[in-house]
């Protein structure tokens, strides 16, 4: 009989290493697009007090997962998490149940992971420079992330409310004494230029500039439904565009929905994988919207399972 192992938020951390998390979401998104990885969409289920219930399966010869998820926006009223859940690992042969792994830090690593395996595809040098628009939990993970995995030195952070960000860069430089970090206002006035742009709101409206310097990648993460944007429809006509999942795009991608992109024209992630794009002075824009692949890519790095 198989134990299942339990990880807290802390040792959820330790066990997803993105050193080893990249990779992983590589081979996942490789297996999903051979149609070795099952993923169907995700399930919302609406709960009283304005919250939602997520539920995201993913299936492999290997193992399973489902991660269960409550959104509460309310909650930061009550001094609660906005976001609760968790994780749920078995083994697909047995059924048996593996693992048990904080979902919210699931979520923010295998996110972050997603966005350095597209930099490390999409971007033809390694980023020494990154600015972040947003101040929440995914810009930190992202942040963490970047100095991990490339070491990126030299951040800016942009958000409406000039305040969060200059204490998000307090907070960044303290944990990090070698990095430096600059806070920006959200309202733009000639764009810096920087090797990563990373937009990780939820704004219905766009937060990245129409026009960035060709050698910038920009990438947006936080938009995840049809009414959410962080594109600008322009710049999205002017550049090659990747997403991390194509079927997903289709439904969430408010960016890409509302400007009513050509979707035979986009490519996903696993493909450029497979086949680079042509070499191009202007660099492509970088969409994500999220797949339960990756947490199941992330429960295999988790487990072990994938040495």
């Amino acid at each position: 009989m198989l134990t299942m192992r339990t990880f807290d938020a802390g040792q959820t951390a330790q066990a997803l290493p993105y050193s080893r998390l990249v990779p992983a979401i590589a081979i996942a998104a490789r297996e999903l697009a051979a149609g070795q990885l099952r993923s169907p969409e995700r399930l919302v289920v609406p709960l009283d007090g304005g919250g939602v219930l997520l539920c995201m399966p993913a299936t492999a010869s290997d193992i399973g997962v489902t991660k269960l998820v409550t959104v509460h926006p309310d909650n930061a009223r009550r001094a609660l998490p906005v976001i609760q859940g968790e994780v749920v690992v078995f083994d697909s042969a047995t059924g048996q149940r593996l693992a048990l792994l904080d979902g919210p830090t699931v979520t923010a690593r295998r996110t972050a992971a997603v966005t350095l395996l597209g930099i490390q595809t999409l971007l033809p040098r390694a980023p020494q420079s990154a600015l972040l628009i947003g101040t929440g939990v995914q810009a930190l993970a992202h942040a963490e992330a970047l100095i991990d995995f490339f070491g990126v030195g030299d951040f800016r952070i942009a958000a409406r409310d000039v305040a969060k960000a200059e204490l998000f860069c307090v907070a960044l430089r303290l944990r990090y004494p070698q990095i430096t970090a600059t806070a920006l206002s959200s309202a733009f006035g000639e764009v810096p230029v920087t090797d990563v742009l990373i937009a990780l709101t939820t704004s219905r409206t766009p937060v990245i500039p129409a026009h960035l310097d060709a050698s910038t990648l920009a990438i947006g993460v936080g938009a995840f439904k049809p009414e959410m944007a962080e594109f600008p429809a322009a710049l999205l006509q002017a550049r090659q565009i990747v997403v991390d999942d194509v079927a997903g795009a289709q439904h969430e991608a408010g960016d890409l929905i509302q400007a009513q992109v050509d979707w035979a024209g986009v490519r996903g992630l696993a493909s450029v994988l497979e086949k680079r794009l042509p070499a191009s002075d202007l660099l492509p824009v970088f969409k994500t919207v999220g797949q339960a692949a990756w947490d199941l890519a992330a429960a295999r790095v988790a487990l072990g399972s994938d040495d």
